[in-house]
């Protein structure tokens, strides 16, 4: 018999793990623009000596990060709809929950999943040293589940950031967390793919990194590191059974660009067009030809436009249904996770020429896209 695959994000609540929700493209509301000369720095980056001939990478990767590896544990206030009213139980309870996180700068600022910190009323950070701090959340993105806390110190370990553009299957990678509360637990084990745009539920707008490294509740917010020693990712979530030794991790450099939104307005931006795309093969063309005069589309794999949404950039720019998406701010694009990366990518109200084929005619389109919408 089939069995249901299941997602779980890896922050421990209780007894209960708190899944990822990371939202599908969204439908629009008014532009709003936050423009911060300069930028805030969101990592410090310590000069690594180069590894030695007989070194233990993973022995010395893990030494280099190890120490900047934080456990967060959280304290929030449940409702019990069901305790005031029928008496059943109190009407509050504390919950309380666990995960993991990374310093990026000595003053204290620290990576983190944004379902670790979610709704939490008090935040304690603690070092493999035994210090802990009392935390302050600047702000988290569901989207892409990324968060940023901040404790008040200095001087404290940092972990070197990578570049996670430059990742490719079969190299190493090192999940350092706490998971199940076992602090500083180490796992290794390999890229197993990148860009895993449809991994976890609809969350196309995150390009996950696939490990097989061993990563379980806990181990939420913690650091991917390669064999040079920096962080290339951030554990996310993981496959349950029967899957088995999937597990994946928001790149870097994505953590990085929403990490700077959040400590510059408090939130993360993501810009949206308002249109629902469809990756459009040889055969649906010719189902679509056969089956409908509203549209004549080329039997070519491509992304076809299905519907504009009134009142949106998209249909204000001239975008309209039946169109195939070729090109998206200079990026060619094959599929929609491509358009929604791409999209994602952008400013706010700002123009981004989007590369249209229409009846054999290729037209470029200005479009200016708008805040998304709190889905809440």
């Amino acid at each position: 018999m089939q069995r249901s695959l299941h997602w779980i994000a890896l922050a421990l609540v209780g007894t209960t793990v708190t899944g990822c929700d990371l939202s599908k493209l969204p439908l629009g509301r008014q532009p709003r623009e936050t423009t911060v000369t300069p930028p805030p720095v969101v990592s410090d980056q310590p000069r690594t000596a180069p590894l030695q001939p007989g070194e233990n990478v993973i022995v010395k990767a893990v030494n280099r990060v190890g120490p900047a590896v934080v456990r967060i544990d959280t304290v929030k206030q449940v409702t019990n709809p069901l305790g005031g009213m029928f008496g059943l139980g109190p009407s509050t309870s504390r919950q309380q929950g666990q995960g993991s996180g990374f310093i990026t700068r000595a003053n204290g600022l620290i990576f983190t999943n944004e379902h670790v910190v979610r709704g939490a009323d008090q935040v304690k950070v603690t070092l493999p040293d035994g210090r802990s701090f009392n935390g302050k959340v600047l702000g988290g993105d569901p989207m892409t589940d990324v968060a940023v806390v901040k404790v008040v110190a200095d001087n404290l370990p940092v972990a070197a950031l990578g570049d996670s553009n430059s990742l490719q299957a079969g190299e190493w990678a090192i999940a350092i967390g706490n998971p199940f509360g076992l602090n500083n637990t180490v796992t290794a084990g390999i890229i197993s793919a990148v860009g895993r745009t449809n991994a976890i539920g609809d969350g196309q707008r995150v390009p996950y990194i696939q490990t097989d490294a061993a990563v379980n509740p806990g181990n939420s917010g913690g650091p991917l590191i390669n064999a040079a020693g920096q962080v290339i990712g951030m554990n996310t979530a993981i496959r349950q059974a029967p899957g088995a030794g999937l597990s994946f991790a928001v790149p870097i450099n994505l953590a990085k660009r929403i990490a700077q939104q959040i400590v510059s307005t408090g939130q993360a931006s993501h810009p949206f067009i308002g249109v629902e795309l469809r990756s459009l093969t040889p055969q649906l063309a010719r189902e679509i030809n056969a089956t409908t005069t509203q549209c004549r589309v080329p039997e070519v794999n491509g992304v076809l436009v299905v519907n504009v949404v009134p009142n949106t950039p998209a249909s204000e720019a001239g975008i309209r249904q039946c169109d195939l998406i070729t090109n998206v701010n200079g990026t060619a694009v094959n599929n929609p996770s491509d358009v929604q990366l791409a999209v994602d990518r952008g400013q706010v109200g700002q123009p981004m020429p989007i590369t249209i084929e229409r009846d054999g005619t290729a037209n470029v389109l200005s479009v200016r896209p708008r805040e998304m919408p709190n889905r809440g």
